[in-house]
């Protein structure tokens, strides 16, 4: 039942590379920017009256307005990139009216952009093809902040769930959602990956790469499994983001300060060296340059555990740290559990094991500049699996992942021709796999409420009363399940804490984890046990909407106690 979740992640980054996006790992890319000082002839800056001009000395030129503080120009082997619909890119929408200074140091040219609570840094490395970027907000008088890369229409192939066609594409839902003649839904939201999932984004021609390689969002929210917004491409242009801080889908207060640097790498075609990668990246330049906000390596701490005990083995587990000022994160070895965390800021953290994406075990830890914190092994005590079950559908990990559609949701509108039936009963008989395929990953009371699901117990279980459990990974406008059994109905459940954006439509099932249990009498069974009980579903709400953006909700798991 499990399997299916478990590969789930591993065939979306399989489909993702194919239209150039790459994962962890990644070889290092032939022209990937990585080249020697000794070849920077012509690095430098100028100005040109509008914009400081930075020379790589390598084969990219980029300007940078010295009004606004846009990044107004990429040109890479003699060829402009950058721009698009008039606009430049750039943190935010764009940051207007700012200060802009330019210094050199070095091997290093650093252009300092300061726009009341946001300061954005731009660098260029002696003879790299790469832009350095840097992000600090200090307050929330931006609603959210993301970088932007802006490029021209035409110059990179992609034809994905992030791609759609303005001139013949419909708009089904607030804009940014539309439709193709075929049924297919196409969306800027629709990345299909998670944070944890890729070290960089961009696109190939074969012969040119244009990467963001991501910082490591220890100042972003949501933690390792939040999606958000990677790139997107339609008639009039094609977009890269960085995302920093979004309130889409988000779960957890914003923090502020110092992000990056994340990287604009260009290449031959290739993937960009894994040496940029937030894990591998060597910043022992940048302690020189008097960027407020940044602590080197020698202020920073490390996390290491020896071990998890009582992990399923069917699962992937992920160590997350947090608290008010920064989020880490880092797998778990197979078999063992055993983890390390480094570049961590000083701090004490909750620290939190995920099976999957639920947290099934937390704890605090501290950590020191300079030093490197020993865990003994974790004992997972908090997996709802263990409980004996009557019958389960799904499994509990955090994610729809066994149910109908839950794939193609991260990746597709709910209305997407190529969705299965979000209609349709469940009989829990021969195989609990089966039945959980059958089951809809999501429920929304204005299109498919009141689904059913039908068992059987043994004249001993009727005799009982028995505990429902029903887990919800996210909530659409306060929806969530009121279950009948037979005859007895249940109490309305209060509203957990739940994202109040759209999440459901926009490719992501990621919310607040939530356990609603159900306390059945033994006079709502049946007392034939030939015949079947029924369970009724019902998404309650004191909101309302239409079709899919009514009142709704996510499954992670539903299981009867024995």
């Amino acid at each position: 039942m499990s399997t299916h979740k478990r590969h789930l992640s591993r065939r979306r980054l399989l489909a993702a590379s194919a239209v150039g996006v790459a994962g962890t790992g990644a070889a290092v890319a032939a022209g990937s920017g990585l080249l020697s000082s000794a070849s920077a002839a012509g690095f430098g800056h100028t100005d040109d009256g509008s914009n400081y001009v930075i020379n790589t000395g390598a084969s990219l030129v980029f300007k940078v307005s010295k009004s606004t503080g846009d990044l107004t120009s990429l040109v890479y082997r003699g060829k402009e990139y950058e721009g698009y619909g008039g606009k430049h890119s750039h943190v935010e929408s764009g940051l207007g009216a700012s200060t802009v200074t330019v210094k050199q140091s070095g091997s290093t040219i650093l252009v300092k952009v300061v726009h009341g609570a946001i300061t954005q840094g731009y660098a260029a490395r002696s003879g790299q093809n790469n832009v350095y970027l840097w992000t600090n907000k200090a307050d929330a008088s931006f609603t959210a902040t993301r970088f932007l890369v802006r490029l021209k229409p035409g110059l990179f192939p992609n034809e994905g769930s992030d791609s759609w066609i303005e001139a013949s594409d419909k708009v089904i839902e607030a804009g940014d959602v539309w439709q193709r003649a075929d049924g297919t839904t196409h969306s800027k939201h629709y990345s299909g990956k998670r944070v944890i999932d890729y070290d960089h984004i961009g696109f190939t021609t074969g012969s040119v790469g244009l990467w963001i390689v991501r910082s490591n969002h220890e100042k972003a929210s949501g933690g390792p499994f939040y999606r958000s917004l990677l790139r997107h491409s339609n008639d009039k242009g094609a977009g890269l983001y960085e995302i920093l801080h979004y309130n889409q889908a988000q779960t957890e207060k914003e923090r502020f300060g110092l992000q990056g640097p994340y990287v604009l790498a260009f290449t031959d075609g290739g993937a960009p060296s894994s040496s940029l990668s937030a894990a591998n990246l060597d910043t022992s330049w940048v302690d020189g340059l008097g960027i407020t906000g940044w602590v080197g390596a020698a202020g920073r701490g490390k996390v290491a555990g020896v071990g998890i005990k009582g992990m399923d083995a069917k699962y992937p587990y992920t160590v997350g740290f947090a608290n008010d000022d920064a989020q880490y994160w880092a797998r778990a070895a197979s078999g063992t559990g055993a983890f390390s965390c480094k570049g961590m800021l000083p701090g004490t953290y909750t620290l939190t094991v995920f099976k999957g994406e639920l947290a099934v075990h937390t704890r605090s830890v501290t950590v020191q500049a300079g030093g490197a914190t020993a865990l003994n092994s974790i004992t997972v005590t908090g997996d709802p699996s263990a409980a004996k079950t009557i019958w389960r559908l799904g499994d509990w990990d955090g994610t729809p992942g066994e149910f109908k559609n839950a794939e193609l949701m991260t990746y597709a509108h709910p209305s997407d021709a190529r969705a299965a039936k979000w209609t349709g009963n469940v009989t829990i008989g021969g195989g609990s796999e089966a039945a959980s395929a059958s089951f809809p990953a999501y429920m929304w009371n204005g299109v498919n409420d009141g689904i059913l699901v039908y068992f059987k117990l043994t004249a001993a279980q009727a005799a009982a009363a028995h505990t429902l459990r029903i887990g919800v990974t996210d909530a659409f406008s306060n929806g969530r399940p009121r279950v009948t059994v037979n005859d007895w109905v249940s109490a309305i459940p209060a509203a957990p804490a739940q994202p109040s954006t759209r999440s459901l439509t926009t490719g992501s099932y990621r919310g607040n984890n939530r356990s609603f249990t159900y306390s059945v009498p033994s006079s709502a069974w049946k007392t034939d046990v030939s015949q079947y009980n029924v369970l009724k579903i019902s998404i309650v709400s004191g909101s309302s909407g239409t079709a899919f953006l009514s009142p709704g909700t996510s499954f992670d798991c539903l299981d009867l106690l024995a």
